[in-house]
This record gives structure tokens, C-alpha cells and sequence, in this order.
């Protein structure tokens, strides 16, 4: 029997005050098998990257969102929840407005929805769903 994580990702678009404002998913599909390590990236668009700080949530099927942890708005800093402290890492390219998320050693407990989210002094946020799947 053959054990493995699916990644899905799916795009989210929005427009405010007639600016379109959006987070790019770069993978499509990735099949991981437990123990092995998660990578999302996500590119913004339509926004001063570089003035925002990027954050990972996450919320597994049936449960509220997570807050997994950020990047400070200039790469400078992370901050991380416990439960991930350890085996996560998030960074940020403002020269390209990527922002990375890295979790090691996934298990099937890591199949959620996961968000990326911009976050400035003004409080606005972007939502990037990135949807991963357990096929096992």
C-alpha cells in the first residue's frame, strides 16, 4: 500500500477600490509521502510587497483556522506557532514578491487548507487558499 500526501493549490483573486490585489500559487499538484517536507510559495501581485508582513494559516477539514507563523514585512524575522516550532521555516523574496513556507516531517495530520495572508499597518489582508489533500 503505497502512502502518500497530495497538494493541491487553487488561486484567489480580489479586487479593492477598483485595484486588483492577488496571491499566485506556483505548484499545482505535489505528492508527498509522510515524513517528507511540504513547500508552498505564493506571489503577490498588485500590492507594495515589500511593506507587508506574510503570514501562513492553515485549517484542516471540519476545524478552525490555525495560525502557523510570518515573515516580517523585510525578511528580517520570523515568528512561529508552537506546535511547529522545530520544523518550519517561512521566508520572504520582495525582490520577486514571493513569500515560502517549508514544513518538515508532514504527516496526515497536516492536511488542511492553507492560507497565505499579507498583513500592513492598515490591517488588510490577502487570502491565498492552498488546498492539500491526503491520499493514502
Amino acid at each position: 500500500m503505497k502512502n502518500t500526501l497530495s497538494l493541491f493549490l487553487l488561486l484567489l483573486t480580489f479586487s479593492t477600490g477598483g485595484k486588483c490585489q492577488s496571491m499566485e500559487s506556483l505548484q499545482t499538484a505535489v505528492q508527498l509521502k509522510p515524513g517528507e517536507a511540504l513547500s508552498l510559495s505564493c506571489r503577490g501581485s498588485g500590492f507594495d510587497f515589500s511593506s507587508y508582513h506574510m503570514h501562513w494559516i492553515r485549517q484542516p477539514t471540519g476545524k478552525p483556522l490555525e495560525w502557523i507563523g510570518k515573515v516580517n514585512y523585510d525578511g528580517s524575522g520570523n515568528n512561529y506557532a508552537k506546535p511547529f516550532q522545530g520544523r518550519i521555516e517561512i521566508t520572504k523574496d520582495n525582490s520577486n514578491s514571493l513569500v515560502y513556507l517549508k514544513l518538515s516531517g508532514v504527516t496526515v495530520e497536516d492536511s488542511a487548507v492553507y492560507y497565505c495572508a499579507g498583513e500592513k499597518h492598515s490591517d488588510e489582508y490577502l487570502w491565498k487558499p492552498c488546498t492539500k489533500t491526503c491520499s493514502c
